[in-house]
């Protein structure tokens, strides 16, 4: 990939000097920033008046252009003070992943002792006053002092950002791999580490890179201090090691080998409460910590995964350029990457992404035991679930349907695959997440419970001998009744999941924006779906789905179906404990008077716990001597 060199800093700290023995060196273009100045600058500032922000703006994107054009072609050095953050924003744009900044850095005794020594040349003190008040200093360029000579500038420069990787990842299993090669394939230079165990894993980076032509270019490691000298500074380091205590043991690893600015993110499905106290503790030793969710799987990493970063923004800015180009593109070609907020925000919505997920696989399951029961067979099944594509569409949904036409001999493939559903503890804590935030759920733990229960194979083959049902004789649902069951399950599910969302971005404070969270998850996670793009504009205009005129009318339309698909499989012995409660939840939610009225009572009967009245506008509170 071409690059360009942005050499900044103030006046007189030699950017001029050393861009033209950089380019020299590297036998690319060279420009001076000034020579681009429109006339109208330059007949301001030979009359002796500073240029504004305004005068500046056209320049800088001529600049930019400039920039584009050369990256066409090859790398370039470009020389511009770029003394603001905002002006180097508008340098880089569209070409982040493309642009390299080198800060040349000085004292002001130091700088304004060289300009006046130079012939025919006096700078007022007070002009160079103003540059360093405006200097904003860059936290991703390549800081070097300008005591050192020329010579050893353009060495420095050369080693730090010619000859080493740009960006690291720790941990090759089969997600960090799959990331390694989407970030080669995408031109970046990359670092890559995997721990050395005798027998066990042994130069694993060293023959993952020999297997991949596309990782010609990649550093593989199994050596940390090796591994973190070969990154540029400030340091992007992405963590792809199992979530718990190896995520800490992996930072005291790396902490005596990091320096101040460097960035750590943790990929993994890290606990949103854990990555908030790795951010606290990290910001104690000068190093930013970025908890980021990803989705996708091994194929999803590889081609394009949905990510959700959070933590400190102005450490975001810095990989950002990473991780957008390396996520997957929404319908309008905009990454399925976001900013989602501080702290551990990016990890809670991905632990959230993962407990939606588990009612959508567990949905999908019931569907597929219903339309057995009534009497078709997988391929008919999956023909089935083919035509709801066009009113369902989803990730999943696709792949139930490859599940089902896949065979091994002359049988069903997963009809041979033992029947006890594992799980990673994302939906646990999503469940533990909704109690302890007072979030009804339900669907969730729902879907976690039918995990657990069918963990308990040995127990329910002897529980069936004791109560077997009778056999279905044939289910009274159509196709079109199954699939608008399951579509009603699947708005209930993506309301409570949201509504969770939302919840804790009240109570931690996080300004969580539900629309462009549902924006990421149209592509690349595994719950995309037609359903969730619906939904990006939906949360537009609200943060409640079932308030939304064109939601009701779905609800409204296809509870009708649930209702009778709930009861065949209630009287018909049929599991289906997500689309049952689906059921149960929206009546609760839809109850204006529950019978909490009777909990209340029997509380303050036992425990004297009081209870509010209706008729007092449930201001005060009441006791009652019951017996």
């Amino acid at each position: 990939m071409n690059k360009v060199i942005f050499i900044m800093g103030v006046s007189g700290c030699g950017k001029s000097t050393v861009g033209k023995l950089l380019a020299q060196e590297l036998d690319i273009p060279f420009f001076d920033g000034d020579d681009f100045h429109p006339e109208a600058n330059i007949k301001k500032m030979s009359n002796g008046q500073p240029l504004n922000d305004d005068d500046r703006q056209g320049w800088l994107e001529t600049l930019n252009d400039l920039a584009k054009q050369q990256l066409t072609k090859n790398s370039c050095v470009i020389v511009c003070s770029a003394l603001k953050q905002k002006y180097r924003d508008t340098l880089s744009l569209h070409i982040k992943t493309e642009t390299k900044w080198v800060y040349l850095s000085g004292s002001f005794d130091q700088i304004f002792e060289r300009l006046n020594s130079r012939d025919n040349h006096f700078m007022p003190s007070e002009l160079l006053k103003s540059q360093f008040d405006t200097l904003e200093e860059p936290t991703d360029a390549l800081k070097i002092d300008i005591g050192l000579t020329p010579e050893n500038i353009i060495k420095t420069i050369k080693n730090e950002l010619m000859n080493t990787s740009e960006f690291g990842l720790f941990g090759l299993g089969v997600m960090g791999k799959s990331l390694c090669r989407n970030l080669a394939n995408n031109g970046f230079k990359i670092a890559m580490f995997n721990r050395h165990v005798d027998g066990v894993e042994v130069d694993v980076a060293k023959n993952f890179k020999a297997n991949h032509p596309e990782l010609s270019e990649a550093s593989a490691f199994e050596d940390i201090s090796a591994f973190v000298k070969s990154l540029q500074t400030p340091r992007k380091i992405m963590l792809m090691v199992n979530a718990g205590k190896t995520i800490d043991f992996v930072i005291e690893d790396l902490l005596p080998y990091l320096s101040e600015n460097d960035i750590l993110i943790d990929g993994g499905n890290s606990n949103y409460l854990k990555t908030k106290e790795r951010c606290d503790y990290l910001k104690t030793k000068g190093i930013h910590f970025i908890g980021t969710g990803v989705s996708g799987g091994e194929e999803g990493a590889l081609k394009g995964p949905s990510i959700m970063p959070s933590g400190d923004l102005d450490a975001y800015n810095n990989v950002k350029p990473f991780l957008e180009k390396i996520s997957a593109k929404d319908k309008n070609n905009l990454p399925c990457c976001t900013y989602v907020g501080p702290e551990g925000s990016g990890h809670f919505i991905k632990m959230v992404h993962n407990g939606v997920e588990y009612v959508e696989m567990q949905l999908l399951a019931e569907v597929v035991t219903i339309l057995e029961a009534s009497g078709q067979n997988l391929d008919q099944i999956a023909n089935v679930l083919d035509t709801w594509k066009a009113k369902a569409d989803s990730y999943l949904l696709e792949i139930t349907i490859d599940i089902l036409r896949k065979k091994e001999g002359n049988d069903w493939l997963v009809k041979k695959i033992l029947d006890k559903a594992g799980n990673k503890g994302t939906g646990n804590w999503t469940t533990i997440a909704s109690a302890e935030l007072g979030v009804p759920s339900t669907l969730i733990a729902s879907a976690l419970f039918a995990r657990y229960t069918s963990f308990y194979k040995d127990e329910r083959i002897l529980l069936n001998s004791h109560f077997k049902s009778e056999a279905v004789s044939n289910l009274n649902l159509s196709t079109t009744e199954i699939l608008e069951a399951y579509q009603f399950a699947r708005i209930i599910n993506h309301y409570q999941g949201f509504k969770l969302i939302n919840e804790a971005s009240n109570k931690f404070s996080w300004d969580l924006n539900l629309s462009e969270i549902a924006r990421i998850w149209t592509n690349g996670c595994i719950i995309r779906s037609t359903l969730m793009e619906t939904l990006v504009e939906v949360f537009k205009e609200t943060t409640n789905i079932l308030t939304n005129s064109e939601v009701i009318t779905s609800i409204k339309k296809h509870k009708v179906s649930a209702k009778k698909v709930v009861s065949q499989c209630v009287l018909n012995d049929v599991t289906a404990s997500c689309l049952c409660e689906s059921i149960q939840f929206l009546n609760g939610i839809t109850t204006v008077n529950s019978s909490a009225n009777i909990i209340q009572a029997q509380r303050d009967y036992f425990g004297a716990h009081t209870y509010k009245r209706i008729d007092d506008d449930g201001v005060k509170s009441h006791h009652t001597n019951w017996n």
